[in-house]
């Protein structure tokens, strides 16, 4: 046996038969490639500590700037103040109506925006014939990458002219503007990320609630859109995001006037506060304006935090 062995060993070699595993690339890792491995893990690892340590020293400055102005002015007099006269003789530093009208203009654009965005989405990733869908994706592309300020600009020649028409008002420039303008912006985010969301559903899920009976309307509503869930509330966040941190479309189509909010009455919002005053501020306004950034930034902050738990508790919850 052993023989036999030898024997055909030795007819290989005569035969010069290639190795295969020299063929197929069986061959053990290089140190140069290991060394390449590594010098890319680095990079990426200090790339994404770089991001953090932005986040870090954003929060850690505004905490230094706007601390010192809350503490002169007061906590609740700063947050709850109803008036803003940061120029006058007496100045008072009250952010209330800037907070609410915040409040009350990213409300009203998800209430309005998001909606018309996920509607969209499903029609465009599930209904949607391909040529339609090629055209709608160039037009949600095109109005991501709008500047602000062209919006801000149409919605102060058109929207607020018309809006003046229709209400019989004395000025459209109102909180409504900016509640269509802000809605109008946020929808290419939430169309986009909502459908890429969509699109990840695996086909067999929508296959399986068909062959069960179930028709195509029930199967997008029922099946593919809570697989999606978690994709859709990202859009949401992302909607959020936009919507509270935009300031010269609002300021354009808004009115920026400090008044406490009211649908139809010219606005400030807290980003508006900010890029109005921060030219020629100095003194305890400049520091109050750092403390409004402060306050925007905490707000944001928040409400990422809590859709965040909220996604998880509910992720949770199904496991």
């Amino acid at each position: 046996m052993m023989n036999t062995s030898r024997e055909i060993q030795a007819e290989q070699q005569s035969l010069d038969i290639p190795n295969l595993g020299a063929i197929f690339g069986a061959k053990k890792p290089s140190r140069n490639k290991k060394n390449i491995e590594n010098i890319f893990y680095i990079l990426f690892f200090c790339l994404g500590m770089l991001s953090v340590g932005c986040v870090l020293l954003i929060t850690v400055y505004l905490v230094i700037a706007g601390i010192p102005a809350i503490r002169e002015i007061g906590l609740v007099e700063f947050l709850f103040g109803e008036t803003w006269a940061s120029t006058a003789s007496e100045p008072k530093f009250g952010i209330l109506p800037f907070l609410l009208s915040s409040i009350y203009g990213t409300a009203g654009a998800i209430v309005v925006g998001v909606p018309i965005g996920f509607f969209s989405a499903v029609y465009l990733s599930k209904i949607a014939p391909k040529k339609i869908k090629v055209v709608m994706e160039s037009a949600v592309a095109v109005l991501a990458g709008i500047p602000s300020v062209v919006y801000g600009l149409v919605g102060m020649l058109v929207l607020v002219p018309g809006i003046r028409v229709i209400f019989n008002l004395p000025d459209g420039a109102s909180l409504f503007a900016a509640i269509i303008v802000l809605s109008v912006m946020i929808l290419p985010t939430v169309i986009k990320v909502s459908m890429n969301a969509l699109d990840a559903v695996p086909k067999e899920y929508e296959d399986a609630s068909l062959a069960l009976g179930a028709n195509e309307i029930e199967t997008y509503f029922r099946v593919s859109v809570p697989a999606a869930k978690s994709g859709i509330a990202t859009a949401v966040v992302l909607g959020v995001g936009r919507a509270i941190g935009e300031a010269m479309a609002v300021m354009m189509v808004a009115g920026n006037a400090p008044n406490m909010p009211s649908i139809f009455e010219s606005v400030r919002f807290l980003t508006t506060a900010v890029a109005s005053e921060m030219a020629y501020a100095s003194g305890l306004q400049r520091e109050a304006l750092f403390s409004i950034a402060l306050v925007l930034f905490v707000f944001i902050m928040m409400i990422n935090v809590s859709l965040n738990f909220l996604l998880k508790r509910e992720k949770g919850a199904r496991s």
